[in-house]
């Protein structure tokens, strides 16, 4: 049974959903991105619908880093990231990149890792 085009919207307009940054600093300007994202993190982490923020950087490349967040809803994370409020924000780091790409994915599943007593 095939979804119709409205319930395919619907679907990806609700639940959780991660958009993954991949970003490459220019020369020179690690701790500097690092600074300004965290600035940046404590302002986006108070929106509606933001849940969770991390920064990762390449183990084998200083200069490669990940912003991942994960939102509540697609709707929630489409309304911040055309708002003026987002260029505003990423403005600070815009000019310490030398490459950017953007992805989004639903979150389907999620497994916790068991709590460290029990292991």
């Amino acid at each position: 049974m095939n979804a119709t085009p409205a319930a395919a919207d619907e679907a990806t307009s609700t639940g959780t959903v991660r958009a993954v940054l991949a970003m490459r600093t220019r020369e020179g300007c690690e701790r500097r991105f690092e600074a300004a994202w965290l600035t940046i993190a404590d302002q986006i982490r108070v929106l509606d619908g933001c849940l969770r923020q991390d920064l990762i950087r390449d183990a084998d490349d200083p200069r490669s880093y990940l912003i991942i967040t994960d939102w509540a809803d697609r709707r929630r994370l489409d309304a911040f990231g055309r708002s003026e409020q987002r260029a505003e924000l990423l403005r600070a780091i815009r000019d310490l990149r030398e490459s950017a790409q953007r992805h989004t994915y639903q979150v389907l599943h999620s497994v916790p890792s068991e709590p460290e007593e029990t292991r």
